[in-house]
């Protein structure tokens, strides 16, 4: 069934070949269907390919940038792929495959909503019978049978960069009415997100003008249409281009207002490069109310590749996006960054292209909309396209993060785009830092002299935290084994820094040992074959704000340090963990950091995906339980239930309360031989591959002891339940040790 649109089409635009719908009105509700659930959309239409150049160069031994045959290949590799089900192609579909959008004509006010009616009349011109003096005297029209075909083809010689037929205005409608309904069928709930296969592309054109293949500015006239329709629920919206041309139309649009935010990728080469001129610098962030909406990421040369898109997204715009915090992301899929593209000359991979929109698919709770813009090769889009749109759909195939070494110009690039006049973030220059400068805590200390074990007992290594308000944090705080990355099974453990003991006593530093409790998990994991990623979640943290001081104020420390924490969480997930091949994935919480994980459980849709197979181990004392969030209930909490282990001290309140079962919402509870508070009886199953827990420790953190002991006491529980998980049980209940 055809998308009924929310507004009634206008009759001046209508035409006997568009795909019929019925108006609803303008009423409009927030959708009940939780997002997961819903389909992503494509749309396509046949006839935005009317659009083509009348009279092509004999002698061109190549495709033009702008081939109407570049929409037709996409869609055709999405139907191959199964992802659309076109009884054109006999091919088995997947089994929840693309919800169509259908394109209809953008109306004359929703044009205006950008372009001066002058420019909409102009391009209007080119397609029917008119007096507009498009022409001198000298030039005369047929105004009996429209523009002719020489007439267009002045147009073509002295615009820039634009060609004409007497068809292109239709395509250029549906074009932009492609992304209107495109964007609006996201905002309204139909699909969770959507991509945009259309042409001509728009992000050149300007109020005034069309240039650069470009006659109307089909994103920002989405933009505009959704803030006017959604008032309430699309107030603020991203646009994130990353075509490797200046998107100048979409920067002039939004100059001015506040509630875009215009981000874009291009090589500028000092004003040289298409289009010319000093519009796309760094300097250029914003007028008036919109001073530091508008960041421009200009690469000097040409010859970027993934490394430096990569760095750019980690040190610029995901920083950015996410204080901004939009309503609704767009994408400007411009692909002439990508690697043999003659014009970009850039070498940006289907991978890397697929890994960007991964990363801000957790904006605007997941409302992303991918219009493209320009150049697809022929040849190389049968990777690109496909690759974005299983992104989407969240298919189990996860890429890779590209790898690569960030270019000089690169690292040159993206912070001088992050500093312009009176904006407002600023990032941190990881690499003229000295770990000596950052580490003023002891638990530094420790995590130091750790690292250098690790590094010794299994080759692991730091990931860097490139991200301005945690980077300081957290630095040294996250280690890894080289190879988490690929295609093996993955364990990741969120600790708090008490899980080092102290045996002796405390006032004589001579007798001190450290116990770390961890460290037979660790082994045990290693032997078993799996990768790891270990977080310390360090109890102090640092002023970011100032670089060159330490502040405490308890109340409002302990406020920054849960706000990073879960910073650093969905950090790590959609940097390092969720777009690696690794499977299945464990999670293992000890302590407080046991709450960054649920917190991923109940904030990122991905989650719980990706852990099939895996599961969820925490070992809480008598801190608070740590439940599924309401409007999450049914089915996350079934599948907490299913999938986890959690290990609760005995004295903990959740099993003193009368003639009540805990809430599944808390997932799978199990009560612990250990009192909590460092008092241990002993185990009924601790006794297994992991061998006694002698319950004598003293922990030296806050409510750690009763942890520290739980480890000691349950690790025969443990390895018992990942066993059987990985050899295919169901995971449910206890392990016996």
């Amino acid at each position: 069934m055809p998308r009924k649109p929310l507004l009634p089409p206008d009759p001046t635009t209508s035409s006997e070949d568009e795909v019929p719908v019925e108006s609803e009105g303008p009423s409009w509700t927030m959708p009940l269907v939780r997002p997961e659930l819903l389909p992503t959309g494509l749309c396509y239409d046949v006839r935005m390919r009317y659009h083509c150049e009348l009279d092509p160069p004999k002698d061109r031994t190549d495709y033009h940038p702008e081939d109407p045959r570049r929409i037709y290949h996409i869609y055709r590799e999405l139907c191959q792929a199964g992802l659309y089900p076109d009884p054109a192609f006999n091919v088995p579909i997947i089994e929840k495959p693309l919800h169509r959008i259908y394109a209809r004509s953008a109306t004359p006010a929703e044009i205006c909503l950008i372009h001066t009616i002058d420019h909409y009349n102009f391009v209007a011109g080119t397609a029917r019978k008119t007096s507009l003096n498009l022409f001198p005297p000298t030039e005369p029209t047929n105004v009996e049978t429209g523009l002719g075909d020489e007439q267009l083809m002045h147009l073509e010689r002295t615009l820039d960069s634009i060609y004409f037929n007497n068809l292109s205005f239709t395509s250029a409608l549906l074009s932009t009415g492609g992304a209107i309904e495109t964007c609006k069928a996201v905002m309204s709930g139909e699909v969770k997100n959507a991509i945009a296969v259309i042409r001509p592309p728009g992000h050149h054109a300007e109020c005034n003008r069309p240039m650069g293949f470009c006659l109307f500015d089909n994103v920002s006239v989405a933009a505009r249409v959704c803030q006017a329709e959604f008032p309430e629920h699309c107030r603020k919206i991203l646009i994130l281009d990353w075509d490797v041309h200046h998107g100048n139309g979409i920067q002039q649009a939004f100059e001015q207002d506040p509630n875009v935010l215009y981000i874009s990728i291009h090589v500028h080469e000092n004003g040289s490069f298409y289009p010319p001129g000093p519009y796309g610098d760094h300097l250029h962030c914003g007028a008036g109310p919109g001073l530091g909406k508008n960041i421009n990421i200009p690469w000097p040369t040409k010859g970027m590749g993934d490394a430096d898109y990569l760095y750019a997204f980690q040190q610029v715009v995901m920083p950015v996006a996410y204080k901004f915090d939009p309503d609704l992301v767009i994408i400007a899929a411009g692909f002439d960054a990508a690697a043999g593209d003659q014009l970009g000359a850039c070498f940006v991979s289907p991978t890397c292209y697929a890994h960007m929109t991964h990363m801000l698919m957790p904006l605007a709770k997941g409302k992303l909309v991918v219009c493209l813009e320009g150049n697809l090769q022929i040849v190389w889009k049968r990777r690109a396209l496909p690759k974005a749109e299983q992104l989407l759909l969240t298919w189990s195939e996860h890429t890779s993060a590209a790898s690569g070494l960030v270019s000089v110009a690169g690292r040159r690039a993206a912070p001088e785009s992050a500093n312009p006049p009176a904006f407002e973030w600023r990032v941190i220059d990881r690499f003229h830092k000295d770990f000596r400068n950052l580490s003023l805590r002891a638990e530094d200390i420790l995590r130091s002299y750790q690292k250098e074990q690790l590094l010794d007992q299994y080759d692991m290594i730091n990931l860097e935290i490139f991200r301005k308000r945690i980077s300081k944090s957290f630095r040294h705080q996250v280690l890894s084994t080289i190879n988490y990355h690929k295609a093996v099974p993955l364990m990741v453990f969120f600790h708090d820094p008490y899980h080092h003991q102290t045996r002796g006593d405390i006032n004589n530093v001579v007798n001190v040992q450290m116990y770390d409790t961890l460290g037979w998990y660790r082994e045990w994991a290693i032997k078993e074959g799996f990768a790891l990623i270990d977080v310390n979640f360090p109890n102090h943290h640092y002023d970011v704000d100032d670089l060159d001081s330490m502040t405490y104020d308890k109340e409002a420390e302990m406020a920054t340090r849960d706000k990073e924490r879960a910073e650093l969480a969905v950090y790590l997930w959609e940097n390092y963990i969720e777009p690696n091949d690794a499977s299945p994935i464990y999670f293992v919480g000890v302590g407080s950091p046991c709450k960054e994980i649920v917190h991923l459980l109940n904030n990122r849709d991905t989650f719980y995906n990706r852990l099939s197979g895996g599961g969820i181990i925490l070992f809480i004392d008598i801190s608070p339980l740590f439940p599924i969030s309401e409007q999450n209930t049914y089915y996350l909490s079934k599948w907490f239930k299913q999938n986890s282990l959690i290990f609760v001290a005995a004295s903990h309140a959740v099993w003193h309360t009368e003639n009540k079962k805990p809430s599944k919402r808390f997932g799978n509870l199990v009560r612990s031989s250990v009192e909590g508070g460092g008092e241990a009886e002993g185990s009924d199953g601790g006794n297994g591959e992991g061998g006694e827990g002698n319950g004598d420790g003293d922990g030296d953190g806050e409510g750690g002891e009763g942890v520290m002991d739980m480890l000691d006491v349950h690790r025969g529980d443990f390895a018992t339940w990942v066993r059987g998980r990985m050899a295919g049980a169901t995971g449910r209940g206890r392990g016996k040790g």
